[in-house]
């Protein structure tokens, strides 16, 4: 029982994670100090799409389900519970990119944004 709340844990802080990594600049909006976190951590996932790495919470997470009982799953977090939803047919390296551009896109237009309205601001 502990195993799987654990590794339900490690699923919700992971979603977290890639939310606030697409979304994380909208906070700087509001919490300009927020981007020391969110620009890190756009970048890591970023760089982890494009790779084609697998996080390492994944791992966590695979093994605190199979030490709950649970088989586990291979692949990432993105191709087990995200591109399985939106991709059925399964994660590619050109879905990869893509799913990594439209991060980097989201992001950088929203930072152009702020720095914009700073620029306007001085």
């Amino acid at each position: 029982m502990i195993y799987r709340t654990l590794a339900d844990a490690i699923l919700i802080l992971h979603l977290s994670f890639v939310v606030f990594v697409l979304f994380g600049a909208l906070a700087v909006i509001r919490w300009p100090r927020v981007r020391w976190l969110h620009v890190p951590a756009a970048l890591w996932g970023i760089l982890i799409t494009y790779a084609g790495w697998i996080c390492p919470l994944t791992p966590i997470e695979v093994a605190l389900r199979r030490r709950g009982g649970d088989v586990g799953y291979a692949g990432g977090f993105i191709e087990h519970y995200i591109t399985a939803v939106i991709y059925p047919a399964g994660l590619t390296r050109r879905t990869q990119w893509i799913l990594g551009t439209v991060v980097l896109v989201v992001n950088l237009f929203v930072y152009a944004r702020i720095v914009g309205q700073c620029a306007r601001g001085r």
